[in-house]
Order: C-alpha cells, then sequence, then structure tokens
C-alpha cells in the first residue's frame, strides 16, 4: 500500500502503508520510548492522535496480548521510520501490521520521523490527516481534512475509553477502592490487585452519591486522553468528596485534582512522551528517572489557597509532576507509577495510597 500523512502546515510525507486501508485524522505526536510499542498502541491516553514513534525500528518482537493497556488500539493511526513484520519473540502471536490491521489502524513507514519529530518540538503538536491506500491518492484533499479537524482541546473523549457500567474486581483484600476510569492503563488495576485491594472500576461521569454509597475507602483518577477542563464530572467528584476519602489521581488524575481544588493547567508545547523522563521528588531531594504520556500540565502558580504543595518538579522543564495536600490525605503524580512501558522507579505511588487507605 502507498501511505500519506499531510500536517495542518501543508507539510506531506509520503511513505508505504501498513496495517489497515483507512483515512483518519488526529494531533500528531511523538514518544520517546525506546520498547513498548504494544503499550503505546493500546494505551487510552492517546485517543485522538496520531503516534509517532523516535525509535526507528518497530515491530521486531511482534505483539503480545499481556502488554495490552487496554482491549484495543487507541491511536487515531501510527507513524515509524521502518516497520518490521518478521518478528521473532517466543510469546509474540501477530506482527505489528497484522495487529493494527485486525483493529482497523492504519500506519506509514519510511518516513523521516527525525524531521517529524523536530518539526513537533520547535513548533508544537499539530494536526493532521494519514492515509493508507492501494489505489490514488488524492493529497489535496487529505490536507483539507488535516486542516478541518478540530481542536484536540475541543473534543471529550473520556466517553470513548471510560467504561460503560461499574465493575467490580475481588482482591480478596481487606480495603477497597472506587477507581474512575477516564481512560484507565490495564496495569494501573494489575498494581492494585497485586498489593489485595479490592478495585470498582467506575464511569467517568459517575455522581457523588454513586461512590458514598459504595462505601470504598479511597478514591483513585485515573489517567486518559484530552483537555482536562473536559472532565467535569470528575473534578466535580474530586470537589465533592476532598474531605471523605484518601484521593490519588495520576497523569490526568493530577490535573484533575489540581483543578478540582481550584488551580489551572494549560496545554505543553510538545508534551512529555516517553520512558526516560527525569522528575525530581522535593522532599526527598531525589531524582527519578519516569514513564510519561500527557499533553497538559498543572499551572504552580495556581496552586496558591487550594491546599497543595507541589511535591516533583520536571527537570526539563520544571512542570509540575505531582502534589500533596497539607492537610488531607490527597497526593498525585503526572507520570506514571505502573511505568509500562517504562523504569519502575516510581512505583512506591501505589505503596503511599495503600498506606494512607490503612491508616
Amino acid at each position: 500500500m502507498k501511505a500519506v500523512l499531510a500536517l495542518k502546515d501543508g507539510t506531506i510525507f509520503e511513505g508505504d502503508g501498513f496495517g489497515a486501508e483507512k483515512e483518519v485524522a488526529g494531533e500528531v505526536v511523538f514518544n520517546t520510548s525506546l520498547v513498548g510499542y504494544e503499550e503505546s498502541l493500546t494505551d487510552p491516553s492517546y485517543k485522538g492522535q496520531i503516534l509517532t514513534l523516535t525509535y526507528p525500528l518497530i515491530g521486531n518482537y511482534g505483539v503480545r496480548k499481556e502488554n495490552f493497556e487496554s482491549e484495543k488500539v487507541q491511536v487515531e493511526g501510527f507513524v515509524v521510520r521502518e516497520h518490521q513484520d518478521f518478528y521473532s519473540h517466543r510469546k509474540a502471536v501477530k506482527s505489528i501490521s497484522q495487529f493494527l490491521k485486525e483493529f482497523g489502524i492504519p500506519g506509514i513507514s519510511g518516513i523521516d520521523t527525525r524531521m517529524l519529530t523536530k518539526k513537533i518540538r520547535e513548533h508544537g503538536v499539530i494536526n493532521g490527516a494519514l492515509i493508507t491506500s492501494n489505489g490514488n491518492i488524492d493529497k489535496d484533499a487529505l490536507l483539507d481534512k488535516a486542516e478541518k479537524l478540530k481542536d484536540y482541546s475541543s473534543i471529550d473523549l473520556l466517553p470513548e475509553v471510560s467504561v460503560k457500567k461499574p465493575e467490580f474486581i475481588d482482591a480478596r483484600g481487606e480495603k477497597t477502592i472506587a477507581i474512575i476510569d477516564t481512560g484507565i492503563k490495564l496495569s494501573i488495576i494489575r498494581n492494585f490487585i497485586r498489593r489485595k485491594i479490592n478495585v470498582y472500576r467506575l464511569p467517568y461521569n459517575t455522581k457523588p452519591q454513586e461512590v458514598t454509597d459504595l462505601k470504598v475507602n479511597g478514591l483513585f483518577i485515573a489517567n486518559g486522553p484530552g483537555d482536562p477542563e473536559r472532565a467535569v464530572d470528575a473534578i466535580n467528584l474530586v470537589r465533592e468528596l476532598q474531605s471523605e476519602l484518601p484521593i490519588t489521581g495520576i497523569c490526568l488524575g493530577n490535573q484533575i485534582v489540581a483543578l478540582a481544588l481550584g488551580g489551572k493547567t494549560y496545554k505543553l508545547k510538545f508534551g512529555h512522551r516517553g520512558t526516560n523522563q527525569p522528575v525530581k521528588s522535593l522532599k526527598e531531594n531525589r531524582v527519578y528517572i519516569t514513564s510519561q504520556n500527557h499533553g497538559f500540565a498543572v499551572d504552580a502558580e495556581s496552586l496558591d489557597g487550594t491546599g497543595l504543595d507541589v511535591s516533583y518538579i520536571n527537570l526539563n522543564d520544571e512542570s509540575v509532576e505531582g502534589m500533596r495536600h497539607k492537610k488531607l490525605p490527597i497526593q498525585t503524580v503526572q507520570m506514571h507509577p505502573e511505568a509500562n512501558p517504562g523504569p519502575w522507579d516510581i512505583e512506591n505511588i501505589f505503596d503511599k495510597f495503600v498506606k494512607d487507605l490503612r491508616k
């Protein structure tokens, strides 16, 4: 197949198509991880985005279901320098091209992903349209689609990634938490199950009284896609229950907690997406290498009067990477402590939350 990626600024990339024969559009972003394309492709936080990987060779270890972070591919489209259908991992069951085709996702390879990444770093994330086809491709029509695509912040993506009704996962533990599913990665749930914490997985628009009626011991706000200001129901939920339960939020959850308590958020130029983001704990005076996937951040100056203190900062741009409440058992982090893919340096965030539950 032929493939073309058109950017809103008029840039056209022509390459080879793989995966599904399809036309899609989305915000084009890049991830710098060296491994973990299975986890990235199935991460709900990428909903609405066309993902570019900076590592040049993708597909050599195939696809293994045990590494999925959701039940399907979540990205709108996939952009790589070289894709490899020959795989050699003993647990792999299919190639990367077969995997994308199964879920109707197009991919393009054979383009200069370094140039694309440098463009995004210099000018910021940009809307784009991608098409794969065995026939002729109308580049002008594709470019028109990229130009007319709605701004990422204007789209409410939570209904597309959240569970539709409550689910209960019994870990046979003494404590139970409610997780607000704004696009949660499955490895986060696995971390709680491993710690013998029972889980209610609840829809993104769950009401405060519904959580109260469950008589849980804590509240967890998950990761997810889109502008945090669109998570109106989750923001209201945290605002109403902030004095009732221990609360932990990660990624989008970090931003939701800040907004609920009176803070503000802003969009980063090109986001933090990779497995080598340096984060400093202000309390410990210690640096952690972390896994991240987000395009928005909390405004540190807006936290005055919220009761929240900054607990972690990103050493690349000094953006907020975590918060802790002065009086209430509320903690958040912007990075991913479950780290799939990525280093497990910050996994102790789960243990801190469990400790709050048991107090």
